[in-house]
């Protein structure tokens, strides 16, 4: 199944919010003086160069060559060296990419606080500000777009992507949950503590066809991208196990149907191998985790057109490793260590059936910033350099319905880029050190020393 351009409908637009603009609006008036000249210089073009450049589509081009004016990229290659920039910046001996993209995060988790005791322990406002911080580590560390699964504080992901877009905060472009939609006693089951204790800020339990529809709605109702549908259980919580299907067909089909309605699509948590097939049937856009694919889920996947594998390696190498670390209770330990045993043989499968394969890890359950782990994990179980690179940038893109302003090097797409020291495809953990990161023409991040700059046209 190879990637086609993407004619899902958008209900995310990659534009500021109205709301958040509003609540930008008194720091904007009050800093007016201060903020001008960075105002003036936005038609500026600035020209990028280093060693070579990995366009997220497959091609690497030597050198690398990218005009950059404003938030877009102008031109790439000779006819960016051809241009006149205002500004040059060399970055020697590097490679330059996409910026990369995360389908599967989850901001605003503490890292360490297992989310039951985050229910009665801390508050949103706590979440918020975790998100805030974990946004910037993110986009510093080369992820500049991601897909946030869900908060354990329902819609604080919302209020995030608000104020990032808005320009309040530094963090990557978001495709937001809001909140998941789980059935009493599964994976998403908030109240897996006492009987006699109850949150009642949290309300995303959904049973039967009614419950499940009116949930999909309640969701976008308070600003959610996409709809999250835990379609069996989980590994890091309580209830029933992961390999179990928690939906029936017909309540993942109603969720498909009425995120559909709203312009949308359905993200579906699926470990087992029943409810990987049921979400499939039901028309979800991918299938998260997707840990125990047998032959049949394969050529399932193979013969849709609109369903995409995306696995999440890293996490079930780190938590078996370092669970207690990470605060994770010893019984979902060992529920990850034996869903370990499936998850890479499910990668290779898919590798071998060549499907297309989304990139994701969910940061969150370990730490931010590590998301780039994940690359030599799917290298060690042999997905190529290049396309655990295309995966993770243009095939990411049109997967959420974004490939018209992200994932590739290319005139007229959004000036995301990213670059290491070194050669990638040499060596894959080189995207965990990112040294230099640019996200809509603003650098975020710039460590290459080597670096020359010069102002001034050439």
């Amino acid at each position: 199944m190879s990637p086609e351009p993407s004619t899902l409908p958008r209900i995310s637009r990659l534009a500021p919010r109205s709301r958040a603009r509003r609540l930008a609006g008194a720091a904007v008036a009050c800093f007016l003086v201060a903020a001008w000249p960075a105002a003036a210089q936005e038609s500026a073009s600035t020209l990028v160069r280093a060693a070579r450049l990995i366009d997220g589509k497959g091609a690497v081009a030597e050198p690398g060559a990218v005009l950059v004016e404003g938030d877009r990229i102008v031109a790439v290659g000779s006819d960016a060296q051809a241009a006149d920039a205002d500004r040059i910046v060399d970055l020697g001996d590097a490679t330059l990419l996409p910026g990369l993209i995360d389908l599967h995060t989850h901001l605003t988790d503490e890292v360490g606080v297992h989310w039951e005791e985050v229910l009665v322990t801390t508050t949103p406002a706590e979440a918020a500000l975790h998100g805030a911080a974990n946004a910037l580590t993110t986009l510093r560390a080369g992820f500049t777009t991601v897909r946030d699964m869900g908060p354990t504080w329902p819609y604080v992901d919302v209020a995030l992507r608000d104020v990032i877009d808005a320009g309040v905060l530094p963090g990557p472009r978001m495709l937001v949950a809001g909140n998941y939609v789980s059935a009493t006693g599964g994976a998403g089951d908030a109240r897996q503590f006492s009987l006699y204790v109850d949150v009642p800020t949290v309300r995303n339990l959904a049973d039967g066809v009614d419950q499940v529809r009116a949930a999909v709605r309640t969701n976008f109702k308070h600003g959610a991208d996409f709809t999250k549908i835990l379609a069996t259980g989980a590994v890091l919580s309580q209830g029933l196990p992961p390999g179990a299907q928690q939906y029936s067909d017909a309540e993942l089909a109603v969720a498909v149907e009425e995120a559909g309605r709203w312009g949308s699509f359905v993200a579906s948590h699926a470990h087992g191998t029943e409810g990987i097939k049921a979400s499939i049937l039901a028309g979800v856009r991918t299938i998260d985790h997707g840990s125990m694919l047998d032959d049949e889920a394969v050529r399932m996947l193979a013969a849709s057109s609109d369903t995409y594998y995306v696995p999440t390696l890293y996490v079930g190498v780190i938590v078996p490793r370092d669970g207690a670390a990470l605060g994770v209770p010893e019984p979902q330990i060992r529920r990850s260590t034996e869903m370990m045993r499936h998850r890479g043989a499910s990668f290779r499968r898919a590798l071998d059936a060549g499907l297309t394969i989304g990139f994701a890890t969910d940061a969150g359950v370990f730490e931010h910033g590590h998301n780039a782990r994940e690359f030599a994990v799917r290298v060690e179980h042999g997905q190529s350099e290049m396309d655990a690179i295309v995966s993770a940038t243009s095939v990411s893109a049109m997967i959420m319905g974004w490939d018209a302003d992200v994932g590739a090097v290319e005139a007229g797409k959004y000036a995301d880029l990213i670059a290491v020291p070194g050669n990638p495809l040499n060596d894959i953990t080189l995207l965990e050190r990112v040294a230099w990161v640019m996200k809509g023409g603003e650098v975020h991040k710039d460590n290459l020393g080597q670096a020359k700059r010069s102002s001034g046209s050439r």
